[in-house]
């Protein structure tokens, strides 16, 4: 007997808005209450307090480490953050165009030669998120020397991630104080339930694809500008400002243009991003101490003028902004550290996926013509 078919889809929600896609122990992003919560932590549980090693073990393992789970941990990551010659080699020869696409082709290239690709075991994608967590931080640092054309640096396995990754950037150890400002910044942009990223690398992996192929997904949809290119624009708006006294003509004048606010509102919250709060206050200890607070005092105007005039709330990028370009982040590599934070959560999404897995395939309603007949070549018209 046929089966009986099944109904097409009834209400179309664009953007998959309020679907709830499937269900995952990593984290819970509450709109009402505003609220984050890395598997059962509050965020406010662990910024500042737990450092990205512990938060990364955290999603990946389902619990907080303890003092020697923790040391093998950062061991593990230490060990695996060099990269191998014949990918220095590669790095060497592409162009040094957008950092988000750069990042992206070297992990393909990291997937070629890993011979395990096809694997998909438990084992070798904890294997395989370790090596990415660890080597994403050095080819950003590598991508940024080689562009500078400075002399390339190996990581240090006595550092930790953040500070690990400051030096290499920068070539010397970086002050205490940045390297907390970045581990802070780390930690509250590791995991955030089904973003769209995170979203692609979940489809990916549901086809039984390698974790490379789910992770390129991952970074080619948090390059765009509606998803993590937002705190390098948000960036860009406080220096097109320029001065604090100049942020209501610039509110003025992008009400008018009917343009967006960079680093305002999100899809799900429906009050302030809860990880705002701690990023303001880092971004404001970075803004005293750096004797330069210019860019805090745009932001607070700004924050305080837009929601004035249209009554959005700050999200992650506002404050992310400002806090990189004070740690010396440049710019344009602001969307990059996004992925390096994310590179945990992405990849703890990716061994959920596979260890209870269905093909990730939603329905669409058609909306075009039917019942079209076919005209041979020679008798149809240009349209």
């Amino acid at each position: 007997m046929p089966s009986t078919p099944t109904a097409g889809p009834t209400e179309v929600r664009k953007g998959l808005e309020g679907v709830v896609a499937s269900e995952t122990r990593l984290s819970d992003v509450d709109g009402l209450k505003c609220q984050l919560i890395y598997r059962g932590y509050p965020i406010d549980e662990l910024a500042g307090k737990a450092t990205y090693e512990e938060v990364s073990y955290l999603l990946l393992k389902g619990h907080l480490p303890a003092r020697q789970e923790l040391a093998d941990w950062t061991a593990a990551l230490a060990a695996s953050r060099a990269l191998d010659p014949e990918i220095l080699k590669l790095m060497q020869l592409l162009p040094f165009g957008n950092p988000m696409a750069y990042l992206r082709t070297v992990i393909s290239a990291i997937g070629l030669s890993d011979e395990r690709d096809d694997d998909g075991s438990p084992t070798v994608l904890s294997e395989q998120a370790v090596d990415l967590i660890a080597k994403v931080p050095t080819i950003i640092a590598t991508f940024e020397l080689l562009r500078r054309k400075r002399p390339m640096l190996g990581p240090r396995p006595d550092l930790g991630h953040a500070a690990n990754l400051l030096y290499m950037l920068r070539g010397e150890t970086p002050p205490a104080e940045h390297v907390s400002a970045l581990d802070t910044y780390l930690v509250l942009l590791a995991e955030h339930s089904f973003n769209a990223s995170t979203f692609s690398a979940r489809t990916a992996i549901g086809t039984r694809t390698d974790l490379y192929s789910a992770i390129v997904a991952a970074i080619g949809t948090l390059k765009g500008p509606l998803h993590g290119a937002a705190n390098r624009k948000t960036m860009e708006v406080l220096q097109e400002i320029g001065a604090p006294e100049r942020v209501d003509a610039y509110v003025e004048k992008t009400k008018a243009d009917r343009q967006r606010f960079m680093g305002f509102g999100h899809r799900v919250y429906k009050g302030e991003d809860p990880r705002a709060k701690h990023l303001r206050r880092t971004a404001q200890a970075l803004a005293v101490s750096s004797g330069e607070p210019k860019w805090f005092d745009i932001s607070e105007r700004l924050q305080q003028r837009v929601f004035e005039a249209k009554q959005l709330h700050v999200n992650v990028d506002f404050y992310s902004a400002s806090l990189l370009y004070y740690i010396g982040i440049p710019v344009d590599l602001f969307t990059t550290m996004f992925a390096c934070a994310r590179m945990a959560g992405w990849c703890a999404h990716v061994m959920e996926q596979a260890a209870d897995n269905r093909l990730i395939r939603p329905l669409a309603k058609y909306v075009g013509p039917r019942d079209l007949r076919f005209v041979p070549l020679d008798r149809r018209s240009a349209s």
